[in-house]
């Protein structure tokens, strides 16, 4: 039951996390060429501003949160308390740095009409309630509430963005509909808690737990929004943030196919964790490593064997830049997958999360300096190898901290890892040399990922990788059944 939950929660999970960035992604080519890469920059580095904000209003509740709701998630009156309790904290931070923003950013200054709509992004993050969904473990709801709004926001952007002078109305329905989206999970929540007494002591006993795990999500935005900030501060021009800009929004919707699995075991290894249940609590882990492999080698050899031909026809003239992006940062997406699952999925389940902060803040540190150096050189380019080095930091901390602990046997992990390797290494001179026989556009880059994709399971079945097989097994049997 508890493995059929799993897997239909990462179904929805997985559903709503490429929602929420795929559809973006299927404006991006039309944005692009509307809105030009100056506009698109602008857009990057606003977003990166008023992003530090909401992340001081967040105060890590939504990993937080989670969690706790996890821990009580069948008693209502427990997590009823816990859902009150963490949106009390949460309204009064998010007002304070409401306050900060609109004093520091809209009163004057070179972009204030576009800080000024995104107050309401402000706003938009004091209604996310998602994390309380996660937490009973409730990812239906979450996707089926956000499709109308996110399908609503692609539609609005086709009908009204026309042209270079439309930057402000693409501001305003992006945040509308964050606004509209995290509103709507406030209907009927009476369904799920009920209101309970509160006082001041109950408050207190979460900030410390709150401030342990804000301090890895703010070092973790050092090297994911503040690059963009050093990027429009440090290089020549704000075209290079939309670059940038661009290029991550690729590696994002490729590392949401891999990350969402730890989003969706955070609350299940957390109620493992709960009722004293170890050995069960380490198998997750093997099982998630082994969906990292899986699918994060290939995905990384894919970007960088598909990228040459998918920069000009996705994103229009004037992005080529892009391309060496692209192939520079694809190891990101291996990076991150199996720190996410190590800091997300188990660190922060066992409350272990000070290794996690000791990791993102070496990790900040080392990004901020390489920006610091390489920006003023290489512009974007110089951002993304910062990026990748800290990643890699991060990773090899948290590593370290597991083997040493015994969750997880180098030998084993190892001997896990190599098939994906050589999988991907094969599809990838598989698609380099296809290429080179076919013209290049839209078809090709078709061609290239259904070619690449049966390369690789073909070899990892004569290989005979357990996963795999066992994963093919799983689905047979649910269509048979």
């Amino acid at each position: 039951m508890g493995n059929k939950k799993i897997f239909k929660n990462y179904i929805y999970n997985l559903m709503y996390q490429v929602l929420v960035i795929i559809l973006p992604i299927i404006t991006t080519p039309y944005l692009s060429r509307v809105l030009g890469a100056e506009n698109i920059g602008v857009y990057g580095y606003t977003i990166s501003i008023v992003t530090y904000f909401t992340l001081l209003g967040a105060l890590g509740i939504n990993k937080y949160g989670q969690r706790e709701i996890a821990y009580v998630q069948n008693d209502i009156d427990k997590r009823s308390k816990v859902f009150w309790e963490l949106n009390i904290i949460k309204s009064c931070t998010i007002f304070i740095s409401t306050i900060v923003f609109f004093f520091t950013f809209c009163i004057k200054g070179e972009y204030t009409m576009y800080y000024k709509i995104l107050i309401l992004e402000l706003i938009a993050t004091l209604l996310d309630i998602t994390w309380f969904f996660q937490g009973i473990e409730n990812f239906k709801k979450v996707v089926i509430r956000n499709l109308i709004i996110k399908v609503i926001s692609v539609v609005l952007i086709f009908v009204f963005i026309k042209s270079p002078n439309d930057l402000m109305k693409y501001f305003c329905i992006y945040v509308c509909s964050n606004f509209w989206g995290n509103g709507i999970f406030w209907v009927g929540i009476g369904r799920f808690v009920k209101k309970v007494k509160i006082n001041f002591r109950d408050l207190k006993a979460h900030i410390k737990p709150l401030i342990s795990l804000f301090i890895p999500q703010i070092a973790v935005s050092i090297y994911t929004v503040l690059d963009k900030t050093m990027i429009g501060i440090l290089s020549d021009e704000i075209v290079e943030v939309g670059y940038y800009e661009q290029s991550q929004k690729i590696i994002k919707i490729a590392l949401t196919l891999v990350t969402t699995m730890s989003i969706v075991m955070l609350p299940r290894i957390s109620n493992v964790f709960a009722q004293g249940k170890q050995e069960e609590l380490n198998e997750y882990m093997r099982k998630t490593f082994k969906f990292d492999f899986f699918l994060s080698f290939p995905i990384m050899f894919g970007i960088m064997a598909t990228a040459p031909n998918m920069v000009p026809w996705f994103f229009g003239e004037g992005y080529d830049k892009i391309i060496n992006l692209l192939i520079m940062g694809s190891p990101i997406v291996l990076f991150i997958s199996l720190s996410s699952t190590i800091g997300t999925q188990y660190l922060v389940s066992i409350k272990k999360q000070n290794i996690q902060t000791y990791a993102v803040v070496s990790g900040a540190v080392i990004n901020f300096v390489l920006n610091f150096l390489l920006i003023p050189k290489f512009n974007s380019l110089g951002a993304i190898i910062a990026t990748i080095t800290a990643e890699l930091i991060i990773t090899l901390i948290e590593m370290i901290y597991i083997v040493k602990n015994k969750i997880i046997n180098i030998k084993y992990f190892i001997k896990d890892m190599h098939k994906y390797v050589i999988s991907s290494i094969i599809m990838f001179v598989s698609i380099y040399l296809i290429t080179k026989f076919l013209s290049t556009g839209i078809i090709c880059t078709l061609i290239q990922v259904i070619i690449g994709i049966i390369v690789y399971i073909a070899l990892l079945l004569i290989l005979k990788d357990e996963f795999l097989i066992n994963t093919l097994k799983s689905v047979f049997n649910r269509k048979k059944v």
